[in-house]
């Protein structure tokens, strides 16, 4: 099932399928693929199938919830829902946790008609890397299943890219919604901090982590934003303001738009020869869509990356510090790697985290105080084997973390590929709450391309 969410949203309309025909499609190919790339870690077959009956009912009796009705989604495993226990991909999450309610994202999800497939693999607690001695999947690519489809949000996104589901929700504190996105070869938003209530979800970091969706195409990220975004009491850095627009810009057109480009090629030890082509291509499209585009550099790049992975794992420390005394074993290996180096930050590093937050912030305002957009390659190669995986290889690959230190609304969409068939991401950046201005830009590309089109060899 390679429709996207805007065109399954036209064929239910026009009478071409149903929402039980897209649920049943997308549940034959768990069935046939997800033995192989560890997408689920549980499926909700009978509410499902019960609530895609419902809409197609609803439908039929000229009641349409919007573009999200009779949909298929996924939902990452630290998103609480009303179907069951949320387990963060771990041992050690106690099972009541959220008391199988449904988080603010998922009960939107749910008045927009959608229809929640499953819950989705993760790292475990959306850190560190998969342990195959743990009781669960092991998340593969798609494209090439001896490799990583990225993390945290793994499992939605080799999910979309592989026709289980149509979108989904992953979580970002570092890069988990974009690093699977660029893996995969599809789209993901992470939006501003504080965009999307966070209530529901289990925890890494308090101050860098968001929840945004995942699908084929910029204009389905905009269709799921809209439903997503918006003001909740329950989380505390929820921010009141009014919802944007995020598919009424959408024109194909980006004249008038001023995008700074860094290609970030000395970066990263990773950069694959492969990437500076794709990314002047891309850069061509976005001029010919009608974009200015002029050579910036981001300011405090090595400090502001550093700034994320110090901060993350302080605060997964400050979370996780009794259970591991308690429960260091039921941990996996790579978790408790990642989070006890939380220990190894003491107070003044970590408000000196805050302050270069807080500087770096005023120095990205001063560069998009002369352009509208920032784009950058998402990460440095295609995703790494599974069994060569480490978390310095994924932090030295990436070119996420940045923008989480400063919360800036950041999209990854597919722009090509390396010689070894692996996809490769075109980050878009915007102003803080520019959420429409940086999904005009991923809209205009992909007009103009078809990398979002592609599909892996499965």
């Amino acid at each position: 099932m390679y429709l996207t969410i805007t065109e399954a949203a036209a064929a239910l309309r026009a009478g071409e399928t149903t929402s039980v025909a897209l649920t049943e499609t997308a549940f034959a190919a768990a069935d046939a693929h997800d033995e192989a790339l560890g997408v689920y870690l549980r499926r909700f077959d009978e509410t499902a199938l019960a609530a895609a009956a419902k809409a197609d009912a609803e439908l039929a009796a000229g009641v349409d919830h919007g573009p999200l009705h009779g949909i298929p989604l996924g939902i990452k495993d630290i998103i609480t829902t009303e179907e069951g226990e949320t387990t963060a991909q771990s041992l050690v999450l106690d099972r009541s946790w959220g008391a199988n309610t449904d988080a603010p994202v998922v009960a939107r999800l749910r008045a927009a008609g959608a229809v929640i497939t499953g819950k989705t693999t993760t790292m475990e607690y959306a850190i560190g890397t998969p342990d195959p001695d743990k009781p669960f999947p092991i998340p593969r690519n798609p494209w090439n299943t001896r490799h990583y489809p990225g993390g945290s949000s793994s499992g939605t996104g080799n999910g979309v890219a592989a026709g289980l589901f149509l979108g989904g929700l992953g979580t970002d504190t570092g890069g988990s919604i974009r690093y699977p996105a660029t893996s995969c070869g599809i789209t993901g938003l992470k939006q501003t901090f504080g965009r999307v209530p966070k209530a529901g979800c289990v925890p890494l970091g308090y101050s860098y982590d968001h929840i945004g969706p995942m699908a084929r195409s910029a204009e389905d990220c905009a269709v799921m934003l809209a439903v997503l975004a918006g003001h909740d009491g329950r989380d505390a850095t929820s921010v009141d303001r009014p919802v944007d627009d995020y598919t009424g810009g959408l024109t194909g057109s980006l004249a008038g738009v001023r995008i700074g480009f860094d290609p970030l090629l000395d970066d990263s030890p990773m950069t694959v020869p492969e990437l500076e082509p794709a990314l002047r291509a891309a850069i061509a499209e976005l001029v010919a869509a009608g974009a200015e585009v002029v050579d910036v550099r981001l300011p405090l790049y090595d400090e502001l990356t550093t700034t994320t992975m110090v901060g993350m794992t302080a605060e997964a420390y400050a979370y996780h510090r009794p259970d591991l005394r308690s429960r260091w074993l039921d941990y996996g290996a790579g978790t408790r790697q990642a989070v006890v180096a939380g220990a190894l930050v003491n107070s003044g590093d970590y408000v000196q985290a805050q302050r270069v937050r807080r500087v770096g912030q005023r120095r990205i305002a001063e560069i998009f105080a002369t352009v509208d957009l920032i784009v950058t390659p998402t990460s440095a190669c295609g995703a790494p084997e599974v069994e060569k995986l480490t978390l310095d290889s994924i932090v030295d690959a990436l070119h996420t973390p940045y923008w989480n230190a400063l919360g800036n609304p950041a999209m990854s969409v597919p722009m090509g590929f390396t010689s070894d068939g692996l996809p490769l991401g075109l980050q878009i950046i915007g102003r803080p709450f520019e959420e429409a201005t940086v999904l005009a830009a991923g809209y205009a590309y992909q007009q103009r391309t078809t990398w979002h089109r592609r599909l892996p060899p499965l």
